[in-house]
This record gives structure tokens, sequence and C-alpha cells, in this order.
């Protein structure tokens, strides 16, 4: 069901002091025609949309579906919480979303500073004991969903980026340019790290010597992107001062994570300049092999790439990126869009992102539905790393890549599949603890607040049957 938008509009209006008459006399259209919209008996369409942008400069994500389907993705997370109380339903979640947004955000903000609060608390708790020895365990959590509150596009360092790929006359590839920009501009040498010195090392800068040390590991694009992540953090430094600034994360350890993912996404924005990159990727319908062979760069930089592109006016299609291993832990996850990542279900086993791991290097492609009824075509492959000799142990993650099915179509994976099917398509859920779904024969825990309905004389094949 499509979201009201009445009440949205109805809202903007209030805030700005203004009648229905003077609302349509902007629009061009009639107060009673303002007044159908805002009671939902007429849909805002996208001229009269355009006309509020025109007229007011308003941010259209004000009016977003997608922007509604994350915020009921994000509620959801939140009543998903064990310790939420009364279980919500989805229908709940929407009706919350759509008709008080400002509302169901303040919800989200409450439960995040939740968290903080508790995960402050637990910090000293694990000072007391003698037991704290680092980070609080939700740090890669604030900075995830820093990304994720900026749909993983930092428009300022893409810019930033942009910029030095051209000052500096860089091609795709161009690790010797990136080598001899810092010779020139910074003064700084760039050697390999001895054999067999900080064997855990990518990169080691030496201030005293201005020199910057890689690993001779590293493939010729893995050197590009260390050379652009040290840059990050002398070229980009500002502006990623300002965005860890704004971003009110839990501590010190947070900020320095914050700042090191945001010093890899100017590295990524640095080797893959977005506008050359978005054209580039249209061009040949997003095919990630084609991506690579130009850009000279791994499946997974390419992937997380592509989960960036949402400049506005020259926005690429929104994906999701997920990084797995094959005990099922997402070490990544960047939405560009409104697909949520639970923390508290795990995530889905019948997702194909883990049947990657049975053809390694082989990309698969896989028609998904959610149990609101939302389709997504999604992208995965193994990729893998073996640093040691023999007898070491090799890396080995799945990559997985997924879009809304409105926007298979631009992609070369959707070829070759019934996209307007539903029988075509696997269900799938956000992880078995938040997933509604009644009678999937996959699923390894109950939802959350579902009552059982326990049977002596009737078995079946789904583990739980619920109400």
């Amino acid at each position: 069901m499509a979201p009201r938008m009445g009440i949205r509009l109805r809202r903007f209006r209030e805030q700005r002091a203004l009648t229905q008459a003077a609302l349509a006399r902007a629009l061009g259209i009639s107060a009673s025609y303002v007044n159908q919209i805002e009671s939902d008996q007429r849909p805002l369409t996208s001229p009269v949309l355009l006309r509020l942008v025109e007229a007011y400069g308003v941010d259209p994500r004000e009016f977003s579906v997608e922007d509604a389907d994350r915020l009921v993705a994000q509620l959801r997370d939140v009543f998903g919480d064990p310790g939420a109380g009364e279980p919500v339903t989805l229908a709940e979640a929407r009706e919350l979303t759509t008709t008080m947004p400002a509302v169901a955000r303040f919800v989200v903000e409450l439960h995040s500073r939740y968290r903080r609060e508790l995960a402050r608390s637990e910090s000293i708790a694990g000072r007391i004991d003698a037991t704290f020895s680092g980070a609080p365990p939700t740090a890669y959590e604030e900075v995830r969903d820093l990304f994720y509150a900026n749909r993983n596009y930092f428009d300022q360092l893409d810019t930033a980026a942009e910029t030095l790929f051209a000052r500096a006359g860089l091609t795709a590839g161009d690790t010797a340019g990136l080598v001899t920009y810092l010779a020139d501009r910074h003064r700084i040498r760039v050697e390999e790290l001895p054999e067999g010195d900080g064997a855990d090392l990518k990169r080691r800068f030496d201030p005293r010597t201005r020199t910057l040390s890689l690993s001779p590991l590293l493939s010729a694009g893995q050197r590009a992107f260390q050379l652009a992540a040290h840059l990050a953090t002398i070229e980009a430094a500002d502006e990623i001062d300002r965005i860890v600034a704004d971003a009110d994360l839990l501590d010190d350890d947070t900020r320095v994570l914050a700042r090191i993912g945001l010093s890899s996404y100017f590295a990524g924005a640095t080797i893959l300049p977005y506008q050359q990159f978005r054209d580039a990727a249209e061009a040949l319908r997003y095919d990630i092999d084609l991506l690579r062979r130009r850009f000279r760069v791994g499946f997974e930089t390419i992937a997380h790439r592509l989960s960036t592109l949402q400049r506005p006016q020259a926005r690429g299609v929104p994906f999701f990126f997920v990084r797995v291993d094959r005990a099922g832990n997402i070490s990544k996850r960047q939405s560009a869009t409104d697909f949520h990542f639970s923390r508290v279900g795990g995530s889905c086993p019948l997702w194909n992102i883990y049947a990657a791991f049975a053809e390694p290097g082989t990309i698969r492609a896989q028609l998904a539905e959610m149990p609101d009824g939302r389709g997504y075509l999604w992208v995965a492959r193994t990729v893998s790393r073996h640093t040691g000799g023999y007898g070491s142990p090799t890396q080995a993650f799945a990559i997985g890549l997924g879009c809304d099915l409105r926007h298979a179509s631009r992609l070369v994976y959707a070829d070759g599949l019934d996209l307007n099917n539903p029988a075509a398509r696997t269900p799938i859920g956000p992880g078995c603890k938040v997933c509604e779904r009644p009678a999937c024969p996959q699923r390894a825990f109950p939802a959350i607040g579902a009552s059982l309905r326990a049977d002596p004389g009737r078995s079946r094949f789904a583990p739980y049957a619920m109400e």
C-alpha cells in the first residue's frame, strides 16, 4: 500500500503558517485539491511535488516513498529489540510512519540514545570489573549508523576526491600518479615494507622521515587505495572532522573509527571518481567484471563504490552492500536506500549470499521478496585473500549487492530473469527473530513477541508454529 502523503503536506504547510488557499496559489491548483491531498483523497503527484520544490525549495526526500520505507525498517528494528516490551506489528509501524513521521523519527532517535547510554553503562561496569579493554561493542554499529543516515554518500568527500583526481592528472588505476603526487605536493616518499617487517600491515607512515611504506602483498588496485587513504588524512582532514563533529558519536574510540571509515570512503572516491565511474556503470549496465577491468580494482571495491552513487541530479542505482563470512558474521553493510539489516535477528539463510560459498568466484543472481511484499534483485560472489605461505588460513567472504526490483532492468544481471513473476522470487526475511513469515521451514528462532501454537497431536515442517 502506498504511503499516505496528506499528513506530510499538512505538516509542511502548518510549519510555514500557510493556509490551504495560499499553498494552492503557489502550486497553481485549487484549494479544494490541496484539501483532498491532505485528506488522502487524492495522491500527491509528481508534477505537484515538483511545483512544491520550485516554490519553497523543499527537499523532495520529505515526501519520498523510500524514506518512508527506511523509517518503517528502522522502527521494526526498534520494536524488535527484546527490551522493547509489547510487540508492534508491521502494519502499526507503517501507520505511525505515514501519519506521524516526526513522532516515528523521535522514537528511532530515542532508541538510539537509549542504546548509547546502555553502552556507556556497560563500559563503566566493565572498568569496575577490570575487564574493559577497548571501545564499547557498539562502536562499529555507531559508525554504520552514520553511513546509513547519510545514505552511504558524503558529497563533500566525493567532490574533494574528484578535485584531487583532476588536479593530480590521474587516470584509472594510476598508482604511479599517486606516488608522484605525494612526492611533489607533500614531500612523502613511498616504498615497500621490508619483507617480514609488519607482516600484518598494509601501510605504515613515518612522519619523521616522511616515508609511506606499503606491503608488497598488495595488488596494484590495493596499493592505489592505500595511497589515497593516506591522502585522505592530509587533504580531506577538515571535511572528515566536520562530519565526525556533527555525528554526535559515542566516544573517542568511535570517532577514530569513523575517521578511518571516512578516509576509506575518500580513497574509494579518489580512485573511482564519481561522475566518471557512474557514467561507466550506466554504460556497462553495472557489470562488475567489466568495471573491474576498466578501473583495475577488485570485485569488493567496485561493489562497495556502486553502493555510494547517490549524488543529487546524478544518481546511480541505489544499492545495498553487504559482506559476510561462512559463519554468517556481517563485517560490512552499507545501504543507499531502504533495505535494512537487522541488529537483533541475524540474517536470512535463504539469501543467496550464503549460497555463493558453494561456487567460489561465480556471480549468482537471486530474485527475492521480503515479508512486506517488496521485491529485490541480489547479486552475490565470493572473494578471498591469502597473505601467508603454505598452511596459513585464507580469508573468504561473500559480497552481496542488491537493489529494489524497479531498478533491476538497468542491471545486466537481470537478463533472463522473470522480473514480473512473484513466483520466481525467493521469500527471504530480515532475520528469524524479527521475520513475520509464519511457515518458513528454515526458521532458526520464533519471532520476538510471537505466540507459539503448541499442539502435541500435530507435527509441522516449519520448526515453530506461530500465531
